[in-house]
């Protein structure tokens, strides 16, 4: 999550959910507490031409990052993988796992159309939230911001920080995960 220094940048109290990280490649992830300024869950639909629309079940949409704004990703709990729908192959190879703690895939990330269908028809994983735009670093830069810039805390994954609904308590909610508040926070910054 998003330290103070953060504060006057486009991610000041943001959450992000790395998906992926290499040292060759370097790391992306999805701001889970931004709201998109602008789409709703039905124009969307209708423009990617799914249906039924209105969906069967509704899902949370988020401004995932300022990386293509215009590419979804779906963030989806780990029950459900798209080669139950007979796309196996090619579309597992979009699909990044997370892992908990214990190992077993805590979400999965998808960028496939076929989730978004299995979803509006009422199927698909139990958990789900779709993003719009990505977080993206160069090799070594996310790095070099959390040592040396404090521009980053690092917090576990939760379900509630995942697939929560409450965008605007999720920063707080990390922070309080790793012992931190607020009110600290803002203490603490400037001190040597």
């Amino acid at each position: 999550m998003a330290s103070p220094v953060l504060a006057e940048s486009g991610f000041g109290q943001t959450v992000i959910y790395l998906c992926s990280h290499s040292p060759e490649t370097g790391a992306m992830g999805l701001v889970l507490n931004r709201k998109l300024p602008y789409t709703e869950l039905t124009e969307l639909l209708r423009q990617l031409e799914i249906t039924p629309n209105p969906p069967k079940r509704r899902f949370r949409l988020g401004m995932g990052g300022p990386v293509e704004p215009g590419r979804g990703f779906v963030l989806h709990s780990a029950d459900w993988s798209e080669g139950e729908d007979d796309q196996e192959d090619e579309k597992k190879a979009e699909t990044a796992k997370t892992e908990a703690a214990g190992g077993a895939p805590m979400a999965e990330v998808s960028a496939s159309i076929e989730i978004l269908k299995a979803l509006a028809k009422g199927g698909g994983p139990e958990k789900a939230a779709m993003f719009l735009g990505h977080a993206a670093w160069a090799p070594g830069q996310l790095e070099e911001e959390i040592l040396h810039g404090n521009a980053w805390f690092i917090a576990p994954a939760t379900e509630t920080l995942l697939f929560g609904t409450d965008q605007s308590r999720k920063w707080e909610q990390a922070l309080l995960s790793i012992g931190l508040t607020p009110a600290a926070l803002g203490q603490q910054v400037g001190e040597a």
